[in-house]
């Protein structure tokens, strides 16, 4: 039974086993030393394993690329990949165009400014062809170079008073990055305006927060970028029409604070001319919500001493309102009397003028009531 017992133990490794798997004859020194030898070598092959295999997966996944897309080297041409690829081309070259470029000395050129104004061209044109599909993956990443290279804190402007207590006319400001600017305001309009887009998907990224960065950009000096912003808010407006109460919101609110607070805001005349076409769209009869907006928001903008830099767009919204509701001829009225300005003679031939423009379109519409009545 004993002998059963301890036939059954391990035997001990023998030094003649440890001289074989050593390959030396020297004693247990020689033997130790043979096995970290060992160890370090199958250390050293788990290491080289584990480096191809990080490789391949970096190959496979690239940082720089969403996760379930194929990675293409960003500098081809789209003439030079098949039609499978020329999708992950697509979001790779929106990538590489994250990098924002330093133009705030003229004289510098760097390569990497000429690939960046290259490769946006190229996206440009291959958006214009069609040949785009905007997938979520593609949205996220149109939308993320959009935001990288627009969405930017424009420095304080030094605003100076002339006699009258109105600033001086000064001329536009340019930036001088103007050329890759163009170029990506161009890909954002071509985004929103492409045919089959899935508005459903691109609301989850054109959403509250990216309009109100992109609102904010209409206190941009430069008058080229208001004009796209305009162009391109009045289609986001149009494409996502769940957004729609909340840029009527937004824009209530820049009114405001230029209005009570700043009387300072280079964008007015855009957002504007961006609500007249809107209000032409209102149905009748008026929400109150809407009739809010002319009490509290447009008949206020008669009061900033600004007023002739918008002034046209200024009637022709008001115009428009009282053609949806010639009742509100009304509260016109009494909203120019109220900031009728009595020591400004160029405002005021402003004011005689808006007040004909109403008064004849009541009477076109045999409609006038009387204030007050």
């Amino acid at each position: 039974m004993l002998k059963q017992i301890l036939i059954k133990l391990p035997r001990k490794l023998q030094k003649s086993d440890l001289l074989d798997s050593s390959g030396s004859d020297s004693g247990n020194h020689t033997s130790n030393s043979g096995n970290r030898v060992e160890c370090t070598n199958i250390g050293n092959s788990i290491s080289s394993r584990l480096s191809v295999v990080k490789r391949v997966s970096s190959a496979v996944f690239p940082a720089s690329i969403m996760v379930g897309v194929e990675a293409v080297e960003p500098n081809l041409s789209f003439t030079d990949v098949s039609i499978l690829q020329k999708q992950s081309l697509f979001i790779s070259k929106l990538n590489l165009c994250c990098e924002v470029s330093d133009f705030s000395d003229p004289d510098k050129t760097s390569a990497e400014q000429d690939l960046k104004h290259q490769t946006l061209i190229e996206l440009v044109d291959f958006v214009s062809t069609g040949s785009a599909k905007f997938n979520e993956p593609a949205i996220a990443a149109m939308c993320k170079m959009c935001a990288v290279n627009l969405f930017r804190v424009f420095p304080p402007k030094y605003w100076s008073n002339s006699i009258g207590g109105e600033v001086e006319d000064e001329e536009p400001m340019f930036d001088p990055s103007w050329s890759n600017l163009q170029l990506v305001y161009d890909l954002l309009l071509g985004f929103i305006t492409y045919s089959s887009l899935d508005a459903k998907v691109a609301k989850k990224y054109v959403d509250h927060s990216f309009i109100s960065r992109l609102l904010d950009l209409f206190d941009s000096e430069d008058p080229r970028e208001r004009d796209c912003l305009k162009t391109i808010l009045h289609r986001i407006y149009g494409k996502l029409m769940v957004h729609r109460p909340f840029v009527r919101k937004a824009v209530s609110n820049i009114i405001y604070r230029f209005v009570f607070e700043t009387e300072r805001h280079n964008g007015i005349a855009e957002l504007l001319e961006i609500f007249g076409s809107i209000i032409s769209g209102f149905a009748v009869p008026l929400k109150e919500e809407h009739k809010m907006f002319l009490w509290k928001a447009l008949i206020p903008l008669h009061k900033p001493k600004l007023v002739r830099v918008y002034h046209q767009q200024l009637t022709f919204c008001v115009v428009q309102f009282i053609d949806k509701d010639q009742k509100l001829a009304d509260s016109v009225i009494k909203g120019l009397l109220k900031y009728w300005p009595v020591t400004n003679s160029q405002k005021e031939l402003m004011f005689i003028s808006e007040l004909e423009e109403v008064l004849e379109y009541c009477i076109l519409l045999k409609q006038l009531p009387l204030p007050g009545g």
